[in-house]
C-alpha cells in the first residue's frame, strides 16, 4: 500500500498485554481476515489480512506474476482490488485488529515446504491455547524438526495428545509438531517479535 494501512492509539494497557494490537483501518481504507479460500473469518479466528480501499497500490514494477499473486479481485466489492499482505491477524471483539506474524515464511521439511504459521493459526483456534510459536529447529538426528510452543489459557495443564488429535483432523501429516511444549508466555524482543532464541530447549526425553 502507498503508506500504511491501520491505527492505535496504545495505552499502557496495551503495551503490557505484550501483543501487538494494530488497531483499525484508515478511513480510507479496509481490512479484511480470510481464509486461504477468501471466506471471513470469525471474530477471534485467525487468517490473513487483505487490504483494500484507496491506498492499495497499481502493482509491483515488473513482476507481473507476483503482482498477479498480491493483487486479487475483491469477492464482497466488484471491481475493486485487494491486497494480500502475508501478515496473520485476528480482529477481536471491539473491531480491532491484532497482528499475529506472518503465514508465508516457509520452510522446509524432510522435503515439504511449510508455511509456519498455518501451523500457528491452527493451534490458535484451539479453545484452551491462548498464545503460539511455531520455529523449526535441528532434533537429537539433526534433522529439521517442527517445535510447537503454546501457552494455555488460565495456566492450566495442556493435554497434549488432545491438541495432537485435533491438529491432526486440521493439518497434513507433514505439517505436525514433532514437539509440542506448554510454555507460561511467549518470549518477545524489545520490537515485540518473537523472540527465538529465548524459546527453552524441550527435554530430550520429553517426545509428544
Amino acid at each position: 500500500t502507498t503508506v500504511h494501512v491501520t491505527f492505535k492509539k496504545l495505552s499502557a494497557a496495551d503495551i503490557a498485554k505484550n501483543k501487538s494490537n494494530i488497531g483499525r483501518p484508515l478511513s480510507t481504507l479496509q481490512a479484511y481476515v480470510m481464509d486461504a479460500h477468501m471466506n471471513l473469518q470469525p471474530i477471534g479466528v485467525p487468517g490473513e489480512m487483505y487490504i483494500g480501499g484507496e491506498g492499495v497500490a497499481r502493482g509491483y514494477l515488473n513482476r507481473d506474476e507476483l503482482t498477479a499473486d498480491r493483487f486479487v479481485s475483491n469477492p464482497y466489492l466488484p471491481g475493486d482490488r485487494l491486497y494480500r499482505t502475508g501478515d496473520l491477524a485476528k480482529r477481536l471483539s471491539n473491531g480491532e485488529l491484532e497482528y499475529l506474524g506472518r503465514i508465508d515464511e516457509q520452510v522446509k521439511v524432510r522435503g515439504h515446504r511449510i508455511e509456519l504459521g498455518e501451523i500457528q493459526a491452527a493451534l490458535l483456534q484451539y479453545p484452551m491455547i491462548k498464545e503460539a510459536a511455531v520455529i523449526t529447529r535441528a532434533d537429537e538426528q539433526g534433522q529439521t524438526a517442527i517445535y510447537a510452543y503454546m501457552v494455555i489459557k488460565d495456566q492450566q495443564a495442556a493435554n497434549i495428545s488432545d491438541i495432537r488429535t485435533y491438529l491432526k483432523n486440521a493439518l497434513p501429516d507433514f505439517m505436525l509438531p514433532a514437539r509440542m511444549i506448554q510454555i507460561d508466555s511467549i518470549p518477545v524482543t524489545v520490537n515485540g517479535k518473537l523472540d527465538q532464541k529465548a524459546l527453552p530447549e524441550p527435554e530430550k526425553h520429553a517426545y509428544t
